[in-house]
């Protein structure tokens, strides 16, 4: 028994079947060059994960179908390899007055032309981003195919999370699990899925492969990470993360059954893996939906200083351009700062003062406010000259605006509609402040993309935070310290405790009931944010679907 497998740990397109299948076919006749003979593509590879309501269009179906036969037609040469690749499959079938859903997210196995074998995923996942029970009926099957004398036993992401699917592929025959995979990124999540991978080999006996995604697709990462495990449960092998790559895995005869060997990449920091998973949720979304470029608001802060770090890393310095637009209540370190950042990184850099903007709207306005004090309606004032400015910059030259607040304002609303919230995509917006100090350290220390050493200056760390929209402000005068502060949203968003256990875990109730209340009711804010990239577990967007109406603390 010897076989020499790959996993093609590519970067596909939604709904691009054409350019998908292309860079499948080229995966397989590159890894049959090199002594493969079977080739594992990751889940729904065929039309990009996830598709979302294209799955309910029969064309996009039907797409998908011709795609499969394409790669099929095009590898027929290739008599002796074969090729695992992710599809949906079928349709509703209508009755007198119900669409009944048959359809499927499936696998098919291709050699010499024709589709050998067709798995359907059992288990559907749906919690936090997935939704795969609106588009897909469990499959009720089990799919082991011949691979160069090996049996091998082929599921369906979610499936190697239970103890069934893997049994019933053993029970049939298996000597080796092939697991195609398009799994989200979370931070720790690769960690994750190793051990749960490791308990499946424990329960079932048999080796492992996992095969998985990599790529930016609107607001979810996928990071590669591909891996073995052997029926010990080691490690045998490991695929880079975030970047594309042919995974060759070796499969030999044991005294025990197969035994996997293969390259292992070394393990990550997590701010390592979340400072790529920002740059390639930029990269992405930017390349794929066609931008020429991106602007920001570049303010002297931490904030926009990370995300202008992020961009440049993730796009190159010149498809960006940083803005700085000074109010009457910005500190010259800012401005002195911000040029010193544009500068070290190498992009545009053009100031433009919104001051005139700002005594005109007062102007206007003085009338309707007479006897009123100045309070945040003059600070949203400034924020949203500033959206205005960028957005007319982005129309004028089609660059997309990139947002510039973390999840820490988010979650409390210290944030401006149609002011700092304006803007195409959040690219920090599931990053805890807490957590942009540290990556901005960690970039400090790290020139991953070669880009730049300290791209931030040091000023901007460890001054404090400041909207200046008015004289000496600071955060903490209308938040709790970001330690404090993170440490509850972390508690009440991500990991669902109650206002109560949050204090008996020692915090302060009045701190604890604020920032919850804030959270409340800024509901009606973040539904009007742009999408922006998932890092954690309970992300703004698919992961949090509360109401805007509720009287439920």
């Amino acid at each position: 028994m010897t076989l020499k497998l790959c996993v093609a740990q590519l970067n596909f397109v939604v709904g691009d079947m054409p350019g998908n299948a292309k860079k499948i076919v080229d995966a397989a006749r590159a890894a049959h060059a090199d002594g493969a003979r079977l080739l594992l593509t990751p889940e729904l590879s065929i039309c990009g994960y996830a598709a979302e309501d294209l799955f309910l269009r029969p064309a996009f179906i039907a797409a998908c179908d011709d795609a499969v036969k394409t790669v099929a037609r095009e590898l027929a040469g290739l008599k002796d390899m074969t090729v695992v690749v992710g599809h949906p499959r079928g349709g509703d079938r209508r009755t007198r007055s119900v669409a009944v859903q048959q359809r499927h997210n499936a696998a098919s196995v291709l050699r010499a032309g024709e589709v050998i074998a067709t798995y359907a995923k059992r288990e559907l996942p749906n919690y936090q981003v997935f939704d795969e029970r609106r588009y897909f009926t469990p499959g009720q099957g089990t799919c082991v195919f011949d691979a160069g004398g090996v049996k091998v036993g082929l599921l369906i992401c979610e499936d190697a999370w239970f103890e069934e699917p893997a049994r019933l592929a053993r029970d049939a025959g298996a000597q080796l699990l092939a697991v195609i995979n398009a799994s989200p990124f979370h931070v720790g999540k690769g960690g994750e899925r190793e051990q749960m991978m490791r308990e499946r080999v424990a329960d079932c006996g048999l080796p492992l492969v996992y095969a998985h995604l990599v790529g930016g697709q609107d607001e979810v990462v996928f990071e590669g990470h591909s891996f073995a495990v052997n029926a010990d449960g080691a490690i045998a092998g490991r695929a880079p993360s975030f970047v594309t790559d042919l995974f060759m895995v070796q499969v030999e005869e044991g005294t025990g059954g197969p035994v996997l060997r293969a390259a292992l990449a070394p393990g990550r920091s997590p701010e390592a893996d979340l400072w790529d998973a920002l740059v390639l949720g930029v990269r992405d979304y930017i390349g794929k939906n066609g931008f020429p470029g991106v602007l920001l608001g570049l303010s002297g802060g931490i904030d926009s200083a990370l995300v202008l770090a992020v961009a440049v890393d993730a796009l190159g310095a010149d498809k960006v351009r940083a803005v700085m637009m000074p109010s009457p209540y910005t500190a010259d370190i800012s401005w002195i700062d911000a040029r010193d950042m544009a500068a070290r990184l190498g992009v545009r850099y053009d100031e433009i003062s919104i001051v005139p903007e700002f005594e005109a709207f007062k102007a206007s306005l003085a009338r309707e406010f007479a006897g009123r004090p100045e309070d945040t309606t003059e600070e949203n004032i400034q924020a949203r000259i500033r959206g205005v400015m960028l957005m007319a910059l982005s129309n004028k030259f089609g660059s997309i605006v990139l947002t510039t607040g973390n999840k820490s304002e988010m979650a409390t609303g210290y944030c401006t509609l149609y002011g700092d919230m304006a803007g195409g995509f959040a690219v920090i917006k599931d990053v805890f402040k807490t957590a942009v100090f540290r990556l901005a350290r960690w970039r400090n220390a790290n020139d991953p993309y070669g880009t730049g050493a300290n791209p931030i200056p040091e000023r901007i760390i460890t001054r404090p935070p400041s909207a200046e929209l008015r004289p000496d402000q600071k955060d903490q005068d209308s938040l709790p310290p970001y330690e404090v502060l993170d440490a509850i949203l972390e508690r009440y968003m991500e990991n669902d405790q109650s206002a109560d256990e949050i204090v008996a875990a020692g915090f302060d109730r009045a701190d604890v009931e604020r920032v919850t209340r804030l959270v409340k009711i800024n509901e009606y804010k973040r539904r009007q944010a742009p999408v922006g990239i998932r890092v954690s577990h309970r992300s703004f967007g698919k992961d949090w679907r509360y109401p805007i109406t509720s009287k439920f603390l």
